[in-house]
Formats: structure tokens, C-alpha cells, sequence
């Protein structure tokens, strides 16, 4: 196994980074998947520990205070971020991990550890991004409020390494995991 990196998934929400990443995990033995924490409710077939930590605000705050996250953010109104503990313990383990963080937290990952790769996954297109909120059963005032984000989102294209196009979750897959390959930081 080559040295253990982290492959972060960034792109608007909705796009399809937690599906991708999943298929990943499927594909590549040697990585394994961060789990973020957020205070958002649960979503319909969401559970926590699998998909997310759901914390209440002030245990996430005082998880700010003592140090707990690689980074953080409000976003949308809630608290989401990177717990340090268990990505050093995979790291430690020789795993590379793998997460799915929004453009800030995906910036700020990238700012503090030189063993980040970051793949920005873009939509085919608005409509079929808004397809894919309303399927996921985010309400329009959420889904209507994403939208208006999604450009501000795609003039950050050039900060990341690489960009891969979601028109199916397919092809999205196989180019996420030939770069990363391609990389050398896993085994194909």
C-alpha cells in the first residue's frame, strides 16, 4: 500500500459527492470514509454514525473549543465538520481517507495538510442539480437557496486539482478512481 492521503469530493450540494464516495469505498480497499458532524436534522434514510455525527450546537461548539475538528463551518444555517480523531486514527492505520466537504471546508483541508487531494465533482447541469435536491427531499426554500450558491461555487473550479463532471454516477466513479490511481495513492 502507498502512503496513506486524503481525497477530498467538493462540489455544490447535491452533486453527488457522498454517492461517488461510496462507490469509491466499494472499488478501492485501501480507503476508507470520514464521517462528518453536522446539527442539521436527519433525513429521511439517514442514520447516525453511518452517514453523519448528529450534534446538538452547543457540543459542537465545544468540540470547537477543545480542538476536535481538522475544519469547520456554518453552512446553510448549520454546523458541519471534520473530526480529527477518528481520520488520524485511519491515517495512522495506513488507510487513505476519503470525504465529501463543501468548498470552504475542502479550501481549508487543503491549507493545513500537504497529503490532500481535492477533486471538485461539478453537475451536468442546474435543472438536473435540481432534480436530484428535490429527489433527495430537501424542501424548495433549501433547494432554491443551494441554486442560487451553485455559481459562486463553480468560479471555485480552479482552486482544486482536479474536476470531474457528474452526468452519471457511473462514468463519475471510474474518472474519480483512475485519478486517484493515476496519482499513485492507491492500489487500482
Amino acid at each position: 500500500m502507498n502512503k496513506p492521503v486524503m481525497i477530498v469530493i467538493v462540489g455544490p450540494s447535491g452533486v453527488g459527492k457522498t454517492s461517488v464516495a461510496q462507490e469509491l469505498l466499494k472499488l478501492h480497499k485501501d480507503i476508507r470514509y470520514s464521517i462528518s458532524v453536522t446539527t442539521r436534522k436527519l433525513r429521511k434514510n439517514e442514520l447516525n454514525g453511518r452517514d453523519y455525527y448528529f450534534l446538538d450546537v452547543s457540543t459542537f461548539k465545544r468540540w470547537i473549543k477543545e480542538d476536535r475538528f481538522y475544519e469547520w463551518a456554518v453552512v446553510y444555517g448549520d454546523y458541519y465538520g471534520t473530526p480529527r480523531e477518528p481520520v488520524d486514527e485511519l491515517l495512522d492505520k495506513g488507510y487513505s481517507v476519503i470525504l465529501d466537504l463543501d468548498i470552504q471546508g475542502a479550501l481549508t483541508m487543503k491549507s493545513k495538510r500537504e497529503d490532500v487531494v481535492t477533486i471538485f465533482l461539478s453537475p451536468p447541469s442546474i435543472e438536473e442539480l435540481k432534480k436530484r435536491l428535490i429527489e433527495r427531499g430537501d424542501g424548495m426554500d433549501t433547494i432554491n437557496r443551494r441554486i442560487k450558491e451553485v455559481e459562486r461555487e463553480m468560479n471555485e473550479i480552479g482552486r482544486f486539482d482536479w474536476t470531474v463532471r457528474n452526468e452519471s454516477l457511473k462514468d463519475a466513479v471510474r474518472e474519480v478512481s483512475a485519478i486517484i490511481v493515476k496519482q499513485g495513492k492507491l492500489v487500482g
